[in-house]
């Protein structure tokens, strides 16, 4: 990879004496030289090629002398490395280089083979913080795509012989639906869609997080949160209100003279589980979730709520009954259950 150099110096003959001496990495393609005559300039340069790996300064120049640019480029750009190169080589001017931020100094005349060591020895730095940053980046976005349980579950040691391990485990299950997005989305342009969607995530994911429960995935215009630990039921039903009045406050969005207020229909379910990583090993790709009979009830009862509304079971409405005002919906009859299953609205 080419490594792209700026050379700040106000001696004229400099730049001819650098091509010549470097002109096999330069025919080679390995180094790119910028020149520049001081501070200012060089800064200029720095803007015209962001790309910039390393800069050669001198100290004593007109206009901008080289400490004063460095404390410029570290604000310009706090990646590039700066070797000072100057006959001024005291022990002042060093630490003083030193203290304001560059990497090396080379003291003139200049060995230019101690130069070119010096240079190689910053491309390997510069190399470094720049893989860091992108390390960094990439750990940011994936962040942003995968559920910090599972990144927790990744730094343990030999997470990868345990990627199939899974365990039963208590914990209630929220299924939150927007209703009535979907016709929305067929009327409004596609970047209108993703941004509305995304703000009414968003402002669900706060209460989920608020009550101390994780999502677990997205799912269309709907969200399934888990919600485990100490009084994981109350917390859910917490949530889902929380949730409810927050999208109900939401402002409408105006679509042909008519206003399209958000709402849920939402559906909880507590009891034995299994979590794990599902999916394909094979394929790479598993999906650290939850399964099991209570998941599925909780899926149908959301199906079964009409907006507004917070659907539990009966054996949820005993637990929080005292701590939650509800009211009977009725029996429904859920896939794969052969008695029909008494459901109850949380109204507050």
């Amino acid at each position: 990879m080419k490594t792209k150099i700026l050379v700040v110096d106000d001696e004229a003959d400099l730049e001819l004496l650098i091509k010549q001496k470097f002109r096999r990495k330069i025919r080679e393609n390995q180094y790119e030289f910028v020149f520049a005559s001081n501070g200012e300039e060089a800064l200029q340069r720095v803007a015209e090629h962001p790309d910039t790996d390393i800069v050669l300064s001198d100290i004593n120049m007109p206009v901008m002398d080289g400490l004063t640019l460095l404390t410029k480029l570290h604000e310009a750009n706090n990646i590039i490395k700066t070797v000072m190169v100057s006959a001024y080589g005291d022990l002042a001017n060093i630490r003083t280089a030193m203290n304001r931020g560059a990497f090396d100094f080379v003291t003139k005349p200049v060995d230019f083979a101690d130069l070119e060591v010096t240079i190689e020895k910053t491309i390997t730095q510069v190399k470094q913080l720049r893989d860091t940053l992108r390390a960094i980046q990439e750990n940011n976005i994936l962040k942003m795509y995968v559920d910090e349980t599972v990144i927790n579950f990744m730094a343990r040691p030999g997470f990868e012989n345990t990627l199939l391990v899974s365990e039963t485990v208590e914990a209630t299950v929220v299924f939150i639906d927007i209703c009535g997005f979907t016709s929305l989305s067929e009327q409004l342009p596609p970047a209108t869609v993703v941004q509305l969607l995304n703000q009414y995530f968003d402002q669900m994911v706060k209460e989920i997080i608020a009550q101390g429960g994780h999502v677990d995935k997205f799912m269309g215009d709907a969200v399934m949160a888990v919600f485990r630990g100490d009084y994981h039921l109350d917390r859910a039903v917490d949530a889902a209100l929380a949730v409810r009045s927050s999208l109900q406050a939401t402002t409408p969005v105006e679509l042909d003279g008519t206003g399209y207020q958000p709402k849920v229909s939402i559906g909880i379910n507590t009891g034995e589980m299994v979590s794990g990583n599902i999916g394909s090993a094979s394929l790479k790709r598993l999906d650290y979730t939850v399964i099991g009979d209570a998941v599925n009830v909780s899926q149908r009862l959301q199906a079964a709520a009409q907006p507004g509304q917070i659907i539990i079971s009966h054996d949820a409405y005993e637990k929080v009954k005292e701590s939650f005002q509800c009211q009977p919906v009725g029996e429904i009859t859920l896939k794969n259950k052969a008695q029909p299953v008494m459901t109850y609205e949380v109204v507050e």
